[in-house]
């Protein structure tokens, strides 16, 4: 089975077993009438539809480049990661507003034994997805299958704190508990969604990934060909399972044009060797000579300055 093979199975399955548990998790909100199951519930509305738009954006993403997609789909990762998070702290928006109305009006509880039992059969079936579709993600490097992973799992810590308040309520008689249990569950989510958030931002605005910067300068600092003599320049930007790599790489002034061309092909392949993920690299190849000379017929492109003016 393909690697997109096995992401797309994974976040089918998630989608599946996470409408069961959600339908579970309304019966026990219905059972109980407790704000704090309601609160799982509603999170697990939200990621139900949540799960959908990333099921649609990863299919989305394994489209080929296209006349008008030149660089392929695959950026649709970091909508659907951010889409995810907003999701998310929209529900823990909604959680907060509901928990203190119930505070406000006031509330009754009820059949909290036959609850604990429902949501804690709902938490052991997300426990289970959740490290599933995580290990599909890591072993397949797709950040749309991890922060699917994330999501189910922050579902299940949710649930967690649904039996504990529900047994201690239950204990105890003291209804409050709910309230306060369930502003926690809201301020949590949110903070996992804000997460989301901000990899997707920083997906959107190119930030530099670590690890593949690493790699990269491990390779150029140690295995340039023979007749270069530097490099600099280096950009590179992820977006799912392609990493995109630029440079420009100096070679000694003598070198005839496929000598040059044959080692930077050499050490294209070092590259991307280098990196866990596909990788497309461009090199661009220099005589060695100051950098800003060669380029001067470059300066003030499309300032409204004339060509002449540099040649």
């Amino acid at each position: 089975m393909t690697a997109s093979s096995r992401v797309k199975n994974a976040l089918r399955i998630s989608l599946t077993v996470s409408f069961l548990s959600l339908v579970v998790k309304i019966a026990a909100f219905l059972i109980t009438d407790s704000t704090t199951a309601m609160s799982d519930a509603a999170e697990s509305v939200v990621h139900v539809l949540a799960v959908g738009f990333v099921l649609y954006g990863y299919h989305l993403s394994l489209k080929p480049a296209d006349d008008n997609h030149l660089y392929g789909h695959e950026r649709i990762e970091f909508l659907s990661v951010g889409v995810e998070g907003v999701v998310i702290i929209l529900a823990g928006i909604t959680i907060l507003f509901l928990a203190i109305q119930n505070l406000i009006t006031g509330f009754e509880l009820q059949n909290l034994g036959i609850g604990i039992y429902l949501v804690g059969f709902a938490a052991v079936i997300n426990l289970i997805l959740g490290l599933y579709v995580q290990k599909v993600g890591r072993e397949e490097n797709s950040m749309i299958a991890i922060s699917n992973g994330k999501h189910v799992l922050t579902d299940v810590w949710t649930s967690g704190g649904v039996i504990i308040t529900l047994f201690l309520i239950n204990l105890t008689g003291w209804i409050y508990l709910d309230t306060i249990v369930s502003i926690s569950i809201a301020f949590y989510i949110s903070y996992e969604g804000f997460k989301l958030i901000r990899y997707s931002v920083d997906g959107i605005m190119d930030a530099r990934d670590p690890d593949v910067h690493r790699a990269l300068k491990k390779v150029l600092s140690n295995e340039l060909p023979e007749e270069a003599t530097g490099w600099h320049h280096l950009r590179h930007r992820t977006s799912g399972h392609t990493t995109w790599v630029e440079l420009h790489v100096t070679f000694k002034k003598e070198i005839d044009l496929k000598k040059a061309h044959d080692e930077a092909t050499i050490l294209e392949r070092k590259l991307i060797d280098a990196l866990k993920s596909d990788a497309i690299v461009t090199i661009h190849l220099e005589p060695e000579a100051p950098h800003d000379e060669l380029h001067r017929v470059l300066k003030g492109a499309n300032k409204n300055r004339p060509f002449d003016d540099f040649v």
